[in-house]
């Protein structure tokens, strides 16, 4: 069996970037276990991954537009600090949820300036090219409830109601 849309593939991943810093891992963990072609995983790996057998190792340089997007200076802003009602101290790193106009999303602050503070709703890893190396451990075939609801389920399945009107996620729901 291979890698292919409506299959469910479990893979380790190393994660680096351009400096061979190790951004993110599975080592030491489960195996990362995802629904192929539900847009799970970065569109860059997912597409490396299409046709890939148990056992299979592969190295791939996924590059920002196949990853988290190009930087976007319009999500860089600067804010007054005012605006961060109630809290006494903002340093560079820390994070927010912030309401935007797509809802909800978390920015970081990115420099602190007198009463000014820069935040940036960018993802953390949008502009940078992934380095990815990558084992398949097991590939199967997807359930209709998996396929119904766009994720894996662990045993017992997802744990949270997927009715039009709720959508309330619980710890053992693997996304």
């Amino acid at each position: 069996m291979s890698i292919a849309e409506k299959k469910v593939a479990s893979i380790h991943y190393t994660l680096k970037n351009a400096d061979g810093a190790t951004l993110d891992s599975s080592e030491g963990q489960e195996p990362l276990t995802y629904l192929h072609g539900f847009q799970n995983l970065v569109a860059g790996l997912e597409s490396e991954l299409t046709g890939k057998k148990v056992g299979d190792k592969l190295s791939v340089i996924v590059e920002p537009e196949n990853g988290y997007g190009e930087k976007d200076t319009n999500l860089i802003q600067t804010l007054k600090r005012e605006m961060f009602g109630g809290i006494e101290t903002i340093e560079v790193g820390m994070e927010f949820h912030a309401e935007t106009q797509n809802g909800m999303q978390v920015v970081e602050v990115i420099d602190v300036e007198g009463d000014t503070v820069t935040i940036d709703g960018n993802h953390p890893l949008a502009g940078v090219d992934l380095y990815f190396d990558v084992e398949v451990t097991d590939i199967r075939d997807a359930t209709e409830e998996e396929l119904t609801h766009g994720h894996v389920h662990g045993e017992g399945g997802c744990g949270h109601d997927h009715s039009e009107e709720e959508h309330v996620h619980s710890e053992d729901c693997n996304h």
